[in-house]
Protein backbone atom coordinates (compact mmCIF):
# COMPACT_ATOMS: atom_id res chain seq x y z
CA UNK A 1 0.00 0.00 0.00
CA UNK A 2 1.21 3.50 -0.79
CA UNK A 3 2.35 5.37 2.31
CA UNK A 4 0.72 8.73 2.97
CA UNK A 5 2.02 11.72 4.89
CA UNK A 6 -0.48 12.23 7.69
CA UNK A 7 -0.19 16.00 7.76
CA UNK A 8 -0.84 16.63 4.11
CA UNK A 9 -2.51 13.59 2.64
CA UNK A 10 0.00 13.56 -0.22
CA UNK A 11 1.26 10.08 -1.11
CA UNK A 12 4.92 9.16 -0.71
CA UNK A 13 5.79 8.94 -4.39
CA UNK A 14 9.18 7.40 -3.67
CA UNK A 15 7.45 4.03 -3.37
CA UNK A 16 7.23 1.91 -6.54
CA UNK A 17 3.87 1.87 -8.29
CA UNK A 18 2.32 -1.07 -10.11
CA UNK A 19 1.92 -0.75 -13.87
CA UNK A 20 -1.75 -0.34 -14.77
CA UNK A 21 -2.89 -0.32 -18.38
CA UNK A 22 -4.55 2.84 -19.61
CA UNK A 23 -7.65 0.88 -20.59
CA UNK A 24 -8.19 0.27 -16.86
CA UNK A 25 -7.12 3.72 -15.69
CA UNK A 26 -9.52 5.65 -17.90
CA UNK A 27 -12.53 3.36 -18.06
CA UNK A 28 -15.71 5.15 -16.97
CA UNK A 29 -18.21 2.61 -18.31
CA UNK A 30 -19.42 1.51 -14.89
CA UNK A 31 -20.09 5.05 -13.66
CA UNK A 32 -23.65 6.36 -13.56
CA UNK A 33 -24.31 9.51 -15.51
CA UNK A 34 -25.53 11.06 -12.27
CA UNK A 35 -22.09 10.76 -10.74
CA UNK A 36 -21.46 10.23 -7.07
CA UNK A 37 -19.49 12.88 -5.23
CA UNK A 38 -15.72 13.08 -5.57
CA UNK A 39 -13.75 13.46 -2.35
CA UNK A 40 -10.61 15.56 -2.61
CA UNK A 41 -7.80 15.19 -0.11
CA UNK A 42 -7.74 11.44 0.57
CA UNK A 43 -5.00 10.76 -1.97
CA UNK A 44 -4.44 11.19 -5.70
CA UNK A 45 -7.52 11.74 -7.81
CA UNK A 46 -8.51 8.95 -10.16
CA UNK A 47 -8.94 9.50 -13.88
CA UNK A 48 -12.65 8.80 -13.41
CA UNK A 49 -12.83 11.50 -10.70
CA UNK A 50 -11.60 14.10 -13.15
CA UNK A 51 -14.02 13.13 -15.91
CA UNK A 52 -16.92 12.91 -13.43
CA UNK A 53 -16.41 16.47 -12.19
CA UNK A 54 -15.43 17.93 -15.57
CA UNK A 55 -18.10 16.29 -17.70
CA UNK A 56 -20.90 15.23 -15.38
CA UNK A 57 -20.81 17.94 -12.68
CA UNK A 58 -20.16 15.46 -9.88
CA UNK A 59 -20.16 17.34 -6.56
CA UNK A 60 -16.86 17.86 -4.76
CA UNK A 61 -16.34 17.06 -1.09
CA UNK A 62 -13.23 18.12 0.85
CA UNK A 63 -11.71 15.61 3.26
CA UNK A 64 -11.74 16.99 6.81
CA UNK A 65 -8.36 15.52 7.74
CA UNK A 66 -6.77 17.07 4.67
CA UNK A 67 -8.25 20.47 5.53
CA UNK A 68 -6.63 20.16 8.94
CA UNK A 69 -3.34 19.54 7.15
CA UNK A 70 -3.89 22.61 4.98
CA UNK A 71 -4.40 24.70 8.14
CA UNK A 72 -1.25 23.26 9.74
CA UNK A 73 0.88 24.13 6.73
CA UNK A 74 -0.61 27.61 6.62
CA UNK A 75 0.78 28.24 10.09
CA UNK A 76 4.27 27.76 8.64
CA UNK A 77 3.58 30.46 6.03
CA UNK A 78 2.18 32.82 8.65
CA UNK A 79 5.36 32.40 10.68
CA UNK A 80 7.59 33.17 7.71
CA UNK A 81 5.46 36.20 6.87
CA UNK A 82 6.60 37.74 10.15
CA UNK A 83 10.30 37.16 9.34
CA UNK A 84 12.41 40.21 8.52
CA UNK A 85 14.25 38.16 5.94
CA UNK A 86 12.63 37.82 2.49
CA UNK A 87 10.97 34.56 1.47
CA UNK A 88 10.03 34.04 -2.18
CA UNK A 89 6.31 34.17 -2.83
CA UNK A 90 5.58 35.26 0.73
CA UNK A 91 7.38 38.58 1.17
CA UNK A 92 8.95 39.15 -2.26
CA UNK A 93 7.96 39.90 -5.80
CA UNK A 94 7.76 37.17 -8.45
CA UNK A 95 9.76 35.86 -11.37
CA UNK A 96 12.47 38.33 -12.28
CA UNK A 97 11.37 40.45 -9.26
CA UNK A 98 12.05 37.63 -6.77
CA UNK A 99 14.64 39.67 -4.86
CA UNK A 100 12.36 42.64 -4.23
CA UNK A 101 11.17 42.72 -0.57
CA UNK A 102 7.50 43.65 -0.04
CA UNK A 103 6.37 45.20 3.24
CA UNK A 104 3.57 43.41 5.14
CA UNK A 105 0.98 46.14 4.51
CA UNK A 106 1.35 45.74 0.75
CA UNK A 107 1.21 41.95 0.49
CA UNK A 108 -2.53 41.56 -0.01
CA UNK A 109 -2.23 43.99 -2.90
CA UNK A 110 0.78 42.03 -4.12
CA UNK A 111 -1.21 38.78 -4.32
CA UNK A 112 -4.23 40.41 -5.96
CA UNK A 113 -2.01 42.26 -8.41
CA UNK A 114 -0.27 39.01 -9.32
CA UNK A 115 -3.56 37.35 -10.23
CA UNK A 116 -4.93 40.37 -12.08
CA UNK A 117 -1.80 40.90 -14.14
CA UNK A 118 -1.48 37.20 -15.00
CA UNK A 119 -5.11 36.92 -16.13
CA UNK A 120 -3.98 38.08 -19.55
CA UNK A 121 -5.45 35.38 -21.78
CA UNK A 122 -6.71 36.09 -25.27
CA UNK A 123 -8.80 34.38 -27.90
CA UNK A 124 -11.87 32.13 -27.82
CA UNK A 125 -13.21 30.69 -24.58
CA UNK A 126 -11.85 27.31 -23.55
CA UNK A 127 -14.40 24.53 -23.19
CA UNK A 128 -16.27 24.25 -19.89
CA UNK A 129 -15.07 20.71 -19.21
CA UNK A 130 -11.45 21.81 -19.55
CA UNK A 131 -11.88 24.66 -17.07
CA UNK A 132 -13.63 22.39 -14.57
CA UNK A 133 -10.88 19.80 -14.86
CA UNK A 134 -8.26 22.52 -14.39
CA UNK A 135 -10.00 23.85 -11.28
CA UNK A 136 -10.42 20.39 -9.75
CA UNK A 137 -6.74 19.60 -10.24
CA UNK A 138 -5.64 22.90 -8.70
CA UNK A 139 -7.96 22.18 -5.79
CA UNK A 140 -6.39 18.74 -5.42
CA UNK A 141 -2.95 20.32 -5.13
CA UNK A 142 -4.21 22.87 -2.59
CA UNK A 143 -5.57 19.99 -0.51
CA UNK A 144 -2.18 18.29 -0.30
CA UNK A 145 -1.13 20.92 2.24
CA UNK A 146 2.03 21.64 0.31
CA UNK A 147 1.04 25.05 -1.09
CA UNK A 148 0.51 27.01 2.13
CA UNK A 149 -2.95 28.42 1.40
CA UNK A 150 -5.63 28.82 4.05
CA UNK A 151 -8.49 26.27 4.12
CA UNK A 152 -10.93 28.96 2.99
CA UNK A 153 -9.20 29.14 -0.39
CA UNK A 154 -9.73 25.43 -1.02
CA UNK A 155 -13.29 25.64 0.28
CA UNK A 156 -14.08 28.48 -2.11
CA UNK A 157 -12.68 26.58 -5.07
CA UNK A 158 -14.92 23.65 -4.18
CA UNK A 159 -17.90 25.99 -3.77
CA UNK A 160 -17.43 27.39 -7.30
CA UNK A 161 -17.24 23.90 -8.78
CA UNK A 162 -20.34 22.76 -6.90
CA UNK A 163 -22.27 25.87 -7.94
CA UNK A 164 -21.42 25.25 -11.59
CA UNK A 165 -19.61 28.59 -11.87
CA UNK A 166 -17.03 28.39 -14.66
CA UNK A 167 -14.43 31.16 -15.08
CA UNK A 168 -13.87 32.37 -18.62
CA UNK A 169 -10.46 31.04 -19.70
CA UNK A 170 -9.02 31.91 -23.10
CA UNK A 171 -7.26 29.85 -25.75
CA UNK A 172 -3.94 31.67 -25.52
CA UNK A 173 -1.89 32.64 -22.50
CA UNK A 174 0.03 29.61 -21.25
CA UNK A 175 3.60 28.65 -22.15
CA UNK A 176 3.35 25.50 -20.05
CA UNK A 177 6.02 26.56 -17.59
CA UNK A 178 5.63 28.18 -14.20
CA UNK A 179 2.43 26.29 -14.80
CA UNK A 180 -0.54 27.25 -16.93
CA UNK A 181 -0.26 30.79 -15.61
CA UNK A 182 -2.89 32.77 -17.49
CA UNK A 183 -5.58 30.04 -17.47
CA UNK A 184 -5.11 29.47 -13.75
CA UNK A 185 -5.07 33.20 -13.08
CA UNK A 186 -8.46 33.62 -14.74
CA UNK A 187 -9.80 30.97 -12.34
CA UNK A 188 -8.15 32.64 -9.34
CA UNK A 189 -9.69 35.95 -10.42
CA UNK A 190 -13.14 34.38 -10.15
CA UNK A 191 -12.37 33.15 -6.62
CA UNK A 192 -11.60 36.78 -5.77
CA UNK A 193 -15.02 37.76 -7.15
CA UNK A 194 -13.52 39.44 -10.21
CA UNK A 195 -13.27 38.75 -13.92
CA UNK A 196 -15.91 37.07 -16.05
CA UNK A 197 -17.58 33.71 -15.50
CA UNK A 198 -20.47 31.62 -16.76
CA UNK A 199 -23.03 30.43 -14.27
CA UNK A 200 -24.52 26.94 -14.18
CA UNK A 201 -26.95 27.90 -16.95
CA UNK A 202 -24.12 29.17 -19.15
CA UNK A 203 -24.96 32.85 -18.75
CA UNK A 204 -21.97 35.18 -19.03
CA UNK A 205 -21.64 37.55 -16.07
CA UNK A 206 -19.19 39.23 -13.73
CA UNK A 207 -17.51 37.11 -11.09
CA UNK A 208 -18.87 39.21 -8.24
CA UNK A 209 -22.47 38.79 -9.41
CA UNK A 210 -22.11 35.03 -9.87
CA UNK A 211 -20.59 34.50 -6.44
CA UNK A 212 -23.22 36.68 -4.79
CA UNK A 213 -26.03 34.75 -6.49
CA UNK A 214 -24.53 31.49 -5.25
CA UNK A 215 -23.96 32.79 -1.72
CA UNK A 216 -20.18 32.49 -1.99
CA UNK A 217 -17.94 35.05 -0.27
CA UNK A 218 -15.00 36.18 -2.46
CA UNK A 219 -11.54 35.45 -1.07
CA UNK A 220 -9.13 38.23 -0.14
CA UNK A 221 -5.79 36.58 -0.86
CA UNK A 222 -3.08 36.51 1.80
CA UNK A 223 0.65 35.85 1.52
CA UNK A 224 1.64 33.10 -0.90
CA UNK A 225 -1.94 32.38 -1.99
CA UNK A 226 -1.98 34.17 -5.34
CA UNK A 227 1.15 32.33 -6.36
CA UNK A 228 -0.24 28.99 -5.16
CA UNK A 229 -3.33 29.44 -7.32
CA UNK A 230 -1.51 29.92 -10.62
CA UNK A 231 1.57 27.69 -10.44
CA UNK A 232 0.64 24.28 -11.84
CA UNK A 233 0.30 22.00 -14.84
CA UNK A 234 -3.42 21.64 -14.19
CA UNK A 235 -4.71 22.81 -17.56
CA UNK A 236 -2.53 20.54 -19.67
CA UNK A 237 -2.99 17.66 -17.22
CA UNK A 238 -6.76 18.05 -17.23
CA UNK A 239 -6.81 17.94 -21.01
CA UNK A 240 -4.54 14.89 -20.97
CA UNK A 241 -6.89 12.98 -18.67
CA UNK A 242 -9.91 13.90 -20.81
CA UNK A 243 -8.01 12.91 -23.95
CA UNK A 244 -7.14 9.52 -22.49
CA UNK A 245 -10.80 8.84 -21.76
CA UNK A 246 -11.71 9.77 -25.35
CA UNK A 247 -8.89 7.77 -26.90
CA UNK A 248 -9.75 4.69 -24.87
CA UNK A 249 -13.17 4.73 -26.51
CA UNK A 250 -11.90 5.65 -29.97
CA UNK A 251 -9.21 2.97 -30.16
CA UNK A 252 -11.76 0.28 -29.42
CA UNK A 253 -14.01 1.88 -32.03
CA UNK A 254 -11.09 1.77 -34.49
CA UNK A 255 -10.97 -2.01 -34.04
CA UNK A 256 -14.72 -2.16 -34.70
CA UNK A 257 -14.35 -0.06 -37.85
CA UNK A 258 -11.43 -2.20 -39.08
CA UNK A 259 -13.43 -5.39 -38.51
CA UNK A 260 -16.34 -3.92 -40.49
CA UNK A 261 -13.98 -3.21 -43.37
CA UNK A 262 -12.39 -6.65 -43.26
CA UNK A 263 -15.82 -8.27 -43.55
CA UNK A 264 -17.15 -5.91 -46.19
CA UNK A 265 -13.99 -6.13 -48.34
CA UNK A 266 -13.93 -9.93 -48.14
CA UNK A 267 -10.72 -9.97 -46.19
CA UNK A 268 -9.38 -12.62 -43.85
CA UNK A 269 -8.93 -12.84 -40.12
CA UNK A 270 -6.07 -15.34 -40.43
CA UNK A 271 -3.40 -12.75 -39.67
CA UNK A 272 -5.01 -12.00 -36.31
CA UNK A 273 -4.44 -15.50 -34.91
CA UNK A 274 -3.20 -15.56 -31.32
CA UNK A 275 -0.14 -17.67 -32.10
CA UNK A 276 0.98 -15.20 -34.76
CA UNK A 277 0.53 -12.28 -32.41
CA UNK A 278 2.51 -14.09 -29.70
CA UNK A 279 5.55 -14.08 -31.99
CA UNK A 280 5.70 -10.34 -31.36
CA UNK A 281 4.60 -9.94 -27.73
CA UNK A 282 3.56 -6.29 -27.79
CA UNK A 283 0.77 -5.80 -25.26
CA UNK A 284 -1.42 -3.42 -27.24
CA UNK A 285 -1.10 -5.47 -30.40
CA UNK A 286 -2.35 -8.56 -28.59
CA UNK A 287 -5.33 -6.59 -27.25
CA UNK A 288 -6.28 -5.26 -30.67
CA UNK A 289 -5.91 -8.63 -32.38
CA UNK A 290 -8.08 -10.27 -29.71
CA UNK A 291 -10.72 -7.61 -30.30
CA UNK A 292 -10.68 -8.27 -34.04
CA UNK A 293 -10.99 -12.03 -33.56
CA UNK A 294 -14.03 -11.56 -31.32
CA UNK A 295 -15.63 -9.01 -33.62
CA UNK A 296 -15.24 -11.25 -36.66
CA UNK A 297 -16.27 -14.50 -34.97
CA UNK A 298 -19.12 -16.31 -36.67
CA UNK A 299 -19.06 -14.16 -39.80
CA UNK A 300 -20.87 -15.69 -42.78
CA UNK A 301 -19.12 -13.14 -44.98
CA UNK A 302 -15.69 -14.41 -43.98
CA UNK A 303 -16.82 -18.01 -44.21
CA UNK A 304 -18.11 -17.41 -47.75
CA UNK A 305 -14.60 -17.29 -49.15
CA UNK A 306 -12.56 -19.10 -46.51
CA UNK A 307 -10.71 -22.31 -47.16
CA UNK A 308 -8.05 -23.59 -49.57
CA UNK A 309 -9.66 -21.90 -52.58
CA UNK A 310 -9.64 -18.44 -50.97
CA UNK A 311 -7.93 -16.14 -53.49
CA UNK A 312 -6.92 -13.75 -50.69
CA UNK A 313 -3.31 -14.59 -49.94
CA UNK A 314 -2.91 -11.58 -47.71
CA UNK A 315 -4.84 -8.37 -47.17
CA UNK A 316 -3.48 -4.87 -47.69
CA UNK A 317 -1.58 -3.39 -44.77
CA UNK A 318 -4.47 -1.16 -43.68
CA UNK A 319 -6.41 -4.32 -42.78
CA UNK A 320 -3.71 -6.89 -42.04
CA UNK A 321 -1.63 -4.57 -39.86
CA UNK A 322 -4.49 -2.99 -37.92
CA UNK A 323 -3.47 -4.74 -34.66
CA UNK A 324 0.08 -3.51 -35.02
CA UNK A 325 -0.95 0.13 -35.49
CA UNK A 326 -3.92 0.16 -33.14
CA UNK A 327 -1.84 -1.77 -30.63
CA UNK A 328 1.07 0.64 -30.77
CA UNK A 329 -1.46 3.41 -30.17
CA UNK A 330 -2.65 1.57 -27.06
CA UNK A 331 0.90 1.15 -25.79
CA UNK A 332 1.56 4.86 -26.28
CA UNK A 333 -1.64 5.65 -24.45
CA UNK A 334 -0.56 3.42 -21.57
CA UNK A 335 2.68 5.38 -21.29
CA UNK A 336 0.75 8.65 -21.33
CA UNK A 337 -1.60 7.31 -18.65
CA UNK A 338 1.39 6.41 -16.49
CA UNK A 339 2.73 9.97 -16.76
CA UNK A 340 -0.73 11.36 -15.99
CA UNK A 341 -1.17 9.11 -12.95
CA UNK A 342 2.15 10.31 -11.52
CA UNK A 343 1.13 13.91 -12.17
CA UNK A 344 -2.18 13.36 -10.39
CA UNK A 345 -0.15 12.29 -7.35
CA UNK A 346 1.94 15.47 -7.46
CA UNK A 347 1.88 18.74 -5.54
CA UNK A 348 2.98 21.23 -8.18
CA UNK A 349 3.73 24.69 -6.82
CA UNK A 350 6.66 27.07 -6.48
CA UNK A 351 7.74 27.58 -3.81
CA UNK A 352 6.40 24.44 -2.15
CA UNK A 353 6.14 23.56 1.53
CA UNK A 354 8.10 20.33 1.96
CA UNK A 355 7.16 17.46 4.24
CA UNK A 356 9.69 18.67 6.82
CA UNK A 357 8.33 22.23 6.78
CA UNK A 358 10.80 24.01 4.49
CA UNK A 359 9.53 26.50 1.92
CA UNK A 360 11.60 25.68 -1.14
CA UNK A 361 11.78 26.94 -4.70
CA UNK A 362 11.76 24.17 -7.29
CA UNK A 363 11.08 23.40 -10.94
CA UNK A 364 8.22 20.93 -10.67
CA UNK A 365 5.91 23.29 -12.54
CA UNK A 366 7.74 22.62 -15.81
CA UNK A 367 5.29 20.92 -18.14
CA UNK A 368 7.74 18.77 -20.11
CA UNK A 369 6.52 15.33 -18.90
CA UNK A 370 2.92 16.17 -19.75
CA UNK A 371 3.77 18.09 -22.93
CA UNK A 372 5.73 15.21 -24.39
CA UNK A 373 2.96 12.65 -24.03
CA UNK A 374 0.35 15.08 -25.31
CA UNK A 375 2.43 15.32 -28.46
CA UNK A 376 2.85 11.53 -28.59
CA UNK A 377 -0.94 11.13 -28.51
CA UNK A 378 -1.39 13.59 -31.37
CA UNK A 379 0.87 11.30 -33.43
CA UNK A 380 -1.28 8.34 -32.41
CA UNK A 381 -4.49 10.09 -33.45
CA UNK A 382 -3.03 11.04 -36.82
CA UNK A 383 -1.74 7.57 -37.64
CA UNK A 384 -4.83 5.63 -36.56
CA UNK A 385 -6.95 8.05 -38.60
CA UNK A 386 -4.61 7.68 -41.57
CA UNK A 387 -5.03 3.90 -41.57
CA UNK A 388 -8.81 4.25 -41.25
CA UNK A 389 -8.96 6.61 -44.23
CA UNK A 390 -7.00 4.11 -46.33
CA UNK A 391 -9.58 1.41 -45.58
CA UNK A 392 -12.37 3.82 -46.49
CA UNK A 393 -10.68 4.48 -49.82
CA UNK A 394 -10.48 0.75 -50.60
CA UNK A 395 -14.25 0.45 -50.29
CA UNK A 396 -14.72 3.04 -53.04
CA UNK A 397 -12.16 1.80 -55.59
CA UNK A 398 -13.70 -0.78 -57.93
CA UNK A 399 -10.24 -2.18 -58.68
CA UNK A 400 -9.73 -3.08 -55.01
CA UNK A 401 -13.16 -3.55 -53.42
CA UNK A 402 -13.81 -7.06 -54.80
CA UNK A 403 -16.94 -6.59 -56.83
CA UNK A 404 -18.61 -3.57 -55.31
CA UNK A 405 -19.69 -0.65 -57.53
CA UNK A 406 -17.35 2.33 -57.92
CA UNK A 407 -17.74 4.69 -54.96
CA UNK A 408 -20.56 2.40 -53.77
CA UNK A 409 -22.84 4.41 -56.07
CA UNK A 410 -26.41 3.34 -56.84
CA UNK A 411 -26.24 4.30 -60.53
CA UNK A 412 -22.63 4.63 -61.63
CA UNK A 413 -22.07 7.82 -63.60
CA UNK A 414 -25.25 9.48 -62.42
CA UNK A 415 -24.49 9.01 -58.74
CA UNK A 416 -21.21 9.82 -56.97
CA UNK A 417 -21.92 7.61 -53.99
CA UNK A 418 -19.54 8.18 -51.11
CA UNK A 419 -16.78 9.72 -53.21
CA UNK A 420 -16.69 13.03 -51.38
CA UNK A 421 -17.07 11.47 -47.93
CA UNK A 422 -13.61 10.04 -48.54
CA UNK A 423 -12.40 13.52 -49.50
CA UNK A 424 -13.64 14.75 -46.14
CA UNK A 425 -11.76 11.98 -44.34
CA UNK A 426 -8.62 12.70 -46.36
CA UNK A 427 -8.81 16.41 -45.56
CA UNK A 428 -9.13 15.67 -41.86
CA UNK A 429 -6.19 13.26 -41.96
CA UNK A 430 -4.05 15.88 -43.65
CA UNK A 431 -4.92 18.31 -40.86
CA UNK A 432 -4.14 15.69 -38.22
CA UNK A 433 -0.68 15.20 -39.71
CA UNK A 434 -0.02 18.91 -39.30
CA UNK A 435 -1.29 18.76 -35.73
CA UNK A 436 1.10 15.87 -35.05
CA UNK A 437 4.05 18.25 -35.32
CA UNK A 438 5.15 18.51 -31.68
CA UNK A 439 4.57 21.68 -29.70
CA UNK A 440 6.89 20.59 -26.90
CA UNK A 441 10.07 21.07 -28.94
CA UNK A 442 9.46 24.81 -29.04
CA UNK A 443 10.47 27.32 -26.38
CA UNK A 444 10.29 31.12 -26.24
CA UNK A 445 12.02 32.72 -23.23
CA UNK A 446 9.94 34.97 -21.01
CA UNK A 447 10.06 37.04 -17.79
CA UNK A 448 13.26 38.89 -18.63
CA UNK A 449 15.08 35.58 -19.32
CA UNK A 450 14.30 34.20 -15.86
CA UNK A 451 11.94 31.70 -17.50
CA UNK A 452 14.30 30.90 -20.34
CA UNK A 453 12.94 27.46 -21.24
CA UNK A 454 9.24 26.60 -21.40
CA UNK A 455 7.30 23.44 -22.33
CA UNK A 456 4.45 24.67 -24.54
CA UNK A 457 2.43 21.87 -22.96
CA UNK A 458 -0.79 23.88 -23.05
CA UNK A 459 -0.43 24.26 -26.82
CA UNK A 460 0.20 20.52 -27.13
CA UNK A 461 -3.00 19.84 -25.21
CA UNK A 462 -5.08 22.27 -27.24
CA UNK A 463 -4.05 20.73 -30.56
CA UNK A 464 -4.60 17.22 -29.21
CA UNK A 465 -8.24 18.07 -28.58
CA UNK A 466 -8.60 18.94 -32.26
CA UNK A 467 -6.79 15.72 -33.18
CA UNK A 468 -9.17 13.58 -31.14
CA UNK A 469 -12.17 15.28 -32.71
CA UNK A 470 -10.73 14.59 -36.16
CA UNK A 471 -10.00 10.94 -35.39
CA UNK A 472 -13.60 10.39 -34.32
CA UNK A 473 -14.85 11.90 -37.57
CA UNK A 474 -12.56 9.78 -39.75
CA UNK A 475 -13.64 6.62 -37.94
CA UNK A 476 -17.29 7.62 -38.37
CA UNK A 477 -16.81 7.94 -42.14
CA UNK A 478 -15.22 4.47 -42.26
CA UNK A 479 -18.11 3.02 -40.25
CA UNK A 480 -20.63 4.68 -42.59
CA UNK A 481 -18.78 3.45 -45.67
CA UNK A 482 -18.32 -0.09 -44.40
CA UNK A 483 -22.00 -0.27 -43.46
CA UNK A 484 -22.96 0.55 -47.06
CA UNK A 485 -20.52 -2.03 -48.40
CA UNK A 486 -22.00 -4.66 -46.08
CA UNK A 487 -25.49 -3.88 -47.37
CA UNK A 488 -24.26 -4.25 -50.94
CA UNK A 489 -22.92 -7.74 -50.16
CA UNK A 490 -26.47 -9.06 -49.59
CA UNK A 491 -27.61 -11.81 -49.46
CA UNK A 492 -24.38 -12.48 -47.57
CA UNK A 493 -24.55 -11.07 -44.05
CA UNK A 494 -21.92 -10.01 -41.52
CA UNK A 495 -21.25 -11.68 -38.20
CA UNK A 496 -23.42 -10.83 -35.18
CA UNK A 497 -21.26 -8.06 -33.71
CA UNK A 498 -20.64 -6.23 -36.95
CA UNK A 499 -24.24 -6.73 -37.98
CA UNK A 500 -25.32 -5.00 -34.78
CA UNK A 501 -23.12 -2.00 -35.59
CA UNK A 502 -24.46 -1.85 -39.14
CA UNK A 503 -28.02 -1.94 -37.76
CA UNK A 504 -27.17 0.90 -35.36
CA UNK A 505 -25.90 2.99 -38.26
CA UNK A 506 -29.17 2.38 -40.06
CA UNK A 507 -31.04 4.09 -37.23
CA UNK A 508 -29.50 7.42 -38.22
CA UNK A 509 -28.50 6.94 -41.88
CA UNK A 510 -30.25 5.26 -44.79
CA UNK A 511 -28.73 2.35 -46.71
CA UNK A 512 -27.61 2.29 -50.35
CA UNK A 513 -29.58 4.40 -52.77
CA UNK A 514 -29.38 7.38 -55.06
CA UNK A 515 -27.28 10.33 -53.96
CA UNK A 516 -28.61 12.40 -51.09
CA UNK A 517 -27.48 15.08 -48.66
CA UNK A 518 -24.71 13.24 -46.77
CA UNK A 519 -23.51 15.76 -44.21
CA UNK A 520 -26.34 15.17 -41.69
CA UNK A 521 -25.75 11.42 -41.85
CA UNK A 522 -22.02 11.85 -41.28
CA UNK A 523 -22.66 14.08 -38.27
CA UNK A 524 -25.16 11.61 -36.84
CA UNK A 525 -22.64 8.77 -37.07
CA UNK A 526 -19.94 11.02 -35.60
CA UNK A 527 -22.29 11.32 -32.62
CA UNK A 528 -22.59 7.53 -32.36
CA UNK A 529 -18.81 7.24 -32.30
CA UNK A 530 -18.33 10.09 -29.82
CA UNK A 531 -20.84 8.73 -27.31
CA UNK A 532 -19.43 5.21 -27.50
CA UNK A 533 -22.63 3.84 -29.07
CA UNK A 534 -20.74 2.12 -31.90
CA UNK A 535 -18.43 0.38 -29.45
CA UNK A 536 -21.34 -0.50 -27.16
CA UNK A 537 -23.38 -2.04 -29.99
CA UNK A 538 -20.54 -4.43 -30.76
CA UNK A 539 -19.87 -5.21 -27.11
CA UNK A 540 -23.43 -6.31 -26.54
CA UNK A 541 -22.52 -9.31 -28.72
CA UNK A 542 -18.83 -9.76 -27.95
CA UNK A 543 -18.69 -8.79 -24.30
CA UNK A 544 -16.29 -6.03 -23.16
CA UNK A 545 -13.53 -5.26 -25.65
CA UNK A 546 -10.08 -4.00 -24.70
Amino acid sequence: MTRTDQLSGIPDTTQPKPVVLASRLVSNRSMNLASASVTVGTGPLLFSDVTAVARRDAPVVLATDALDGVAATRRIIDGLAQDVHPHYGISTGFGALATTFIESDRRAQLQASLVRSHAAGSGPEVEREVVRALMLLRLSTLMTGRTGVRPVVAETYAALLNAGITPVVHEYGSLGCSGDLAPLAHCALAVMGEGRVRDAAGTLMGGASALAAAGITPVVLAEKEGLALINGTDGMLGMLVLALADLSRLLTTADVAAAMSVEALLGTDAAYAADLQALRPQLGQAQSAANLRRLLAGSPLLASHAGPDDPTVQDAYSMRCAPQVHGAARDTMDHAASVASHELASAVDNPVVTLDGRVQSNGNFHGAPVGYVLDFLAIVAADVASMSERRTDRHLDASRNKGLPPFLAQEVGVDSGLMIAQYTAAGIVSELKRLAVPASVDSIPSSAMQEDHVSMGWAAARKLRHSIDGLGRVLAIEVMTAARSLDLRAPLVPGPAIGAVRDLVRTVADGPGHDRFLSPEIEAIVGLVATGAVRDAAERLTGPLA
